[in-house]
C-alpha cells in the first residue's frame, strides 16, 4: 500500500485515532491469539520493506516502497540490492528464474509499471506501463498474473490480468474498487483480497464480477494489505492500523492478531507504517510465516504446535 494521505484517513477511521498524534495512542485493542507465536527478526535497518516472495532457497526478493529498491534476502540474512531507483516499488513474485514487480503504488507516485527481472543476467524488461496505482501481485495455477490497483490518481480500475506467455492484458479484469492484496484461495478456483474500504472479499475467478464479503467491520478493524490463506481455509493479513498480522478464518470471517506493533519507529505516525506482506514459506519439516514491515524489518513468525501453515497454493509446498 502506497503511502498517501487517504490511507492516513483511513487509518484514522480503522484504529479510532487522531493522525498526528503519538504511535501509541489507538485504543482498538483486537482479539488475540499471540500465544504459543515465536517471532524472529532475519534482517533489519533496511528500509520501508513493501512486499516478498520466497526464492525457493531459504531467501526472499522484496521490495522497498519508499527507498526505492528491489533486493535479495539470502538465507543467511544478507541482504542485497538488485536494483535501485524505482519509483514506488510494490508487489513481487518469483516465477523460474524470474521476479515479476510492480511499481507506482502511491498518490505521490508516477503512472505504473509491471517489470520482470532475469535473476541469471540481471537484465530488466517492462512489460506494462501507464498503471493507475498498482499494489498487490499474484501469480494464478494457469500461469497468468493478478494485479490491484488501488487506483487514487484516476478512476479506479480493479483488478487487472496479464499473461506472460503471450502479452495479453486485461486492464479491468474484475471491478472491484480500491483493492490491495491478493491470495488463491484453497480450492485454486478464487482468490482473496482487500480493499480500502477496510473489508476482506472473495472472487470467483470465472465469475470476477462476482465477488462476496469474507469479513469486515467489526468482526475484522483493521486497514488490510497483503495476505497468504493455508489449505484449511485460514486467511493471515497483515495490517497498517496497528502493525498486526491477523489470522482470519474465511468460513465464519472471525479474526484474531498473531502480533501487534510492527510499525515505522518515530515520535508521529505517518501511515501506511505498519505490517505490509506475509507469505508462507517452508521451514524445516515444517511452516513459518514471514512477514515485511515499514519499520524496516523482515520477521519470521513460527506457529503454536498443532496450527498448520500448510499454504492453499500447491505451487508453494
Amino acid at each position: 500500500m502506497g503511502s498517501n494521505r487517504f490511507g492516513a484517513a483511513l487509518l484514522a477511521i480503522a484504529a479510532g485515532m487522531v493522525i498526528g498524534t503519538p504511535t501509541a495512542s489507538a485504543d482498538f485493542v483486537p482479539a488475540s491469539c499471540a500465544q504459543g507465536w515465536v517471532a524472529e527478526t532475519v534482517v533489519e535497518g533496511v528500509g520501508n520493506l513493501e512486499n516478498l516472495d520466497s526464492d525457493g532457497a531459504g531467501g526472499f526478493y522484496v521490495t522497498g516502497i519508499l527507498d526505492g529498491f528491489l533486493a535479495h534476502v539470502d538465507a543467511s540474512g544478507r541482504f542485497e540490492p538488485l536494483l535501485t531507483g524505482l519509483d514506488h516499488p510494490a508487489g513481487v513474485r518469483v516465477v523460474g528464474r524470474s521476479v515479476y514487480f510492480l511499481t507506482g503504488d502511491g498518490l505521490d507516485a508516477p503512472p505504473g509499471t509491471l517489470q520482470r527481472y532475469d535473476i541469471d543476467t540481471g537484465a530488466v524488461e517492462v512489460l506494462l506501463t501507464g498503471l493507475n496505482g498498482p499494489n498487490g501481485l499474484l501469480v494464478l495455477p494457469d500461469g497468468d498474473l493478478l494485479f490491484t490497483t488501488i487506483g487514487i490518481k484516476a478512476p479506479p480500475t480493479g483488478i487487472s490480468r496479464y499473461r506472460p506467455s503471450t502479452g495479453e492484458y486485461t486492464k479491468t479484469w474484475s471491478a472491484l474498487p480500491l483493492t490491495n492484496g491478493l491470495a488463491l484461495a484453497p480450492d485454486s478456483r478464487s482468490i482473496f483480497t482487500d480493499s480500502l474500504e477496510l473489508k476482506i472479499f472473495r472472487i470467483p475467478l470465472d465469475a470476477p464480477n462476482s465477488w462476496s464479503v469474507v469479513t469486515g467491520i467489526p468482526q475484522l478493524l483493521a486497514l488490510p494489505d497483503d495476505m497468504e490463506a493455508t489449505r484449511d481455509g485460514l486467511l493471515f493479513v497483515a495490517d497498517h492500523a496497528l502493525g498486526a498480522v491477523y489470522q482470519v478464518d474465511t468460513a465464519t470471517g472471525a479474526a484474531c492478531a498473531i502480533i501487534s506493533g510492527l510499525i515505522k519507529p518515530g515520535p508521529f505516525r505517518n501511515p501506511p507504517d505498519g505490517a505490509t506482506s506475509v507469505r508462507i514459506v517452508r521451514d524445516g519439516d515444517g511452516w513459518a510465516l514471514y512477514v515485511t514491515s515499514m519499520d524496516g524489518a523482515l520477521r519470521r513468525l513460527r506457529p503454536p504446535p498443532g496450527l498448520d501453515l500448510t499454504p492453499a497454493d500447491e505451487r508453494r509446498r
